[in-house]
């Protein structure tokens, strides 16, 4: 810093320091981002992760933690919900997030809609309110690891406004007569 300093004031004229000050800048900024920049996959810790176990390759629809009883129990569920699941492990998986995903979301009314899942190709069946949940509904669906297609056949039926007009038991007449 110092340096620069002693450079600014030796050099004459405004032009001269002006460039010169622009330059250092630029120089300073560099190695700012240079210094700041860590390689890919490194958190500059080496030592943090010298007790942890070599990582093994993920499936593809991160499914290692799904068990074939729990995929009984989204069938079985699912049956209950008049839903289809696929046979596979996988199919059973997608089912179970995507429901997951429709129960979390406000948007999407998950009691009305009705998900098949067959060979990773997901069906979207029911009734929604509004054609943004329909859209939202199928987003989901869509975003989901492991989905390769998916056939939204989603209704949008209106919501029944509420019975405002209810019976009277005086026919019109003011009340206290």
């Amino acid at each position: 810093m110092k340096l620069a300093i002693f450079f600014l004031k030796k050099v004459k004229g405004e032009k001269m320091r002006k460039e010169l000050l622009v330059v250092m800048a630029i120089v300073v900024l560099g190695l700012a981002l240079f210094a700041c920049e860590t390689p890919p996959n490194s958190n500059g810790n080496a030592n943090a992760n010298a007790n942890m176990a070599p990582r093994s390759e993920a499936t593809p629809t991160a499914t290692p933690k799904y068990s074939e009883e729990q995929a009984r129990e989204a069938r079985a569920r699912a049956k209950e919900n008049k839903e289809t699941i696929g046979d596979t492990l996988e199919d059973a998986w997608i089912h179970t997030k995507i429901v997951a995903q429709l129960i979390g979301d406000s948007r999407t009314p998950e009691r009305k809609i009705n998900v098949d899942v067959v060979n990773n190709e997901v069906t979207l069946r029911g009734t929604v309110d509004t054609a943004e949940a329909k859209a939202q509904a199928e987003r989901i669906a869509k975003e989901t690891e492991g989905v390769k297609k998916v056939v939204n056949q989603l209704k949008v039926v209106a919501a029944k406004p509420a019975n405002t007009n209810k019976a009277t038991t005086n026919k019109g007449k003011p009340p206290n007569e």
